[in-house]
């Protein structure tokens, strides 16, 4: 009997564990629904976009943005990724009227990381053709999971500033300058630590970072807003996720079956018809 509550005891402290988790897993808040929504359904954005790296508008993660511009403009908008977050970034090119065109165009949509290295698409389209008489073209791209850290080699998405970059590439020399309205949004998801590694950056790869940590440093240690150049609740350290819940619950569940087995194993003990010895 008292091997029996033992193992109940166990039982429920594992199913503690597992509820903990869970309910960590499900209090976390993403970036893309940390985003205050508009009356129409998406988080309210930018109406503008920058032109180079320098000048890209700045947008949050769940948030639509839009810019009216000229054919042939190179469109910068800048998001910032956490480690675990896999982005998915969208663009809509609403054209001009193809009474005014001369012929076919072609879009493409580019997404570098904070150190201008271009980020592959795992899928998307993420170059598209126009037919003269389209209203609208669609892009995207998703991207890699943000990992925490990565090798000096490697090419692996870290926790930083993602630039997204929309241009035309292919178009009649004519249509040049022909006014059109882009709408970009970024829509991101937590994929939990299936993709967690051991390191992490000391600090995310973000322009001006270095003066920014020196500021706060020599400043009061007060509770300043998240800068919309950053998640809205912060970046994280990158060493923590759900694999150390996991990894303490299948260690309980091993602790659990030794005592289970050895319960099977050490017998009854002395049976009461041996005398004991002397």
């Amino acid at each position: 009997m008292r091997t029996v509550r033992i193992l109940t005891a166990a039982a429920l402290a594992v199913g503690g564990v597992l509820g903990m988790a869970g309910a960590a897993a499900a209090d976390t808040p993403s970036a893309s629904a940390s985003a205050s929504p508009s009356p129409g359904g998406k988080a309210s954005g930018p109406t503008e976009a920058g032109t180079a790296f320098r000048t890209a508008t700045a947008i949050r993660p769940g948030g639509r943005a839009t810019a009216d511009a000229s054919t042939g403009d190179y469109l910068y908008w800048v998001v910032p990724l956490d480690s675990g977050q896999r982005a998915t970034v969208k663009a809509t090119v609403n054209l001009p009227p193809a009474a005014n065109r001369h012929g076919a165009s072609t879009w493409q949509l580019d997404v570098y990381d904070g150190l201008r290295r271009r980020q592959a698409c795992t899928y998307g389209t993420q170059r598209a053709a126009a037919a003269k008489e389209a209203a609208s073209v669609d892009l995207s791209c998703t991207l890699r999971t943000v990992r925490p850290g990565a090798e000096p080699w490697a090419n692996d998405p870290l926790p930083g500033s993602y630039y997204v970059r929309l241009t035309v590439v292919g178009v009649a020399e004519e249509d040049l300058g022909l006014p059109v309205r882009a709408e970009v949004e970024a829509v991101t998801s937590d994929t939990g630590g299936a993709y967690a590694v051991d390191g992490a950056l000391a600090a995310p790869l973000v322009p001006g970072i270095g003066k920014t940590a020196q500021a706060a440093s020599g400043s009061s240690a007060k509770q300043q807003p998240a800068a919309i150049g950053e998640p809205a609740d912060g970046w994280s350290g990158g060493r923590w996720s759900d694999r150390w819940v996991w990894t303490a619950a299948g260690g309980l569940l091993g602790a659990l079956a030794g005592i289970f087995g050895y319960s099977l194993t050490r017998g009854t003990g002395r049976p009461s018809r041996v005398p004991p010895r002397t």
